[in-house]
């Protein structure tokens, strides 16, 4: 009995760290439907319509900004588009890995480092995942890329 719930504690505590991380990975969207799902709240369109209204939001946001990155050709606007994506990520991660560094770290400066440490983990996580659907195209003076076969 002891060891399943130490397995269970494991599992549990191993989910709730993977929703932590990807809520602040995917921050900007998260922002979003929250945002708009409180609007829309407060506004009279209950509990179910809230819901809907800031699910939508939030997966729009998502899917117009990883097709903006995969269908652009401009490296510039395609950094900004990521940037937009990564900040409010690293944001968002200093402030889980400060929260969470509180539980066992006394020190203050620790806690910082650790901070910060989650924050460039969670910002670089943020970028790679939507620069990943960049697709990169070869260079040709001609403008058209011929095919081989």
């Amino acid at each position: 009995m002891l060891a399943l719930g130490f397995v269970l504690n494991t599992l549990g505590i191993g989910l709730f760290c993977w929703a932590i991380f990807a809520l602040a990975v995917n921050a900007l969207p998260f922002f979003v439907a929250l945002s708009i799902g409180m609007t829309a709240f407060q506004n009279g369109a209950g509990v179910l319509g809230a819901l809907l209204i800031g699910t939508v939001s939030g997966a729009l946001t998502l899917a117009v900004g990883q097709a903006a990155v995969a269908i652009t050709r401009s490296l510039t606007l395609r950094i900004a588009i990521a940037t937009a994506f990564a900040v409010p990520a690293a944001v968002a991660g200093y402030h889980v890995a400060f929260a969470l560094s509180q539980i066992e770290m006394p020190s203050q400066a620790w806690r910082k480092v650790f901070a910060y440490l989650g924050a460039v983990c969670i910002g670089v996580t943020s970028w790679t995942r939507l620069m990943a659907l960049a697709e990169t195209r070869p260079f040709e003076p001609g403008g058209a890329v011929e095919n081989p076969s």
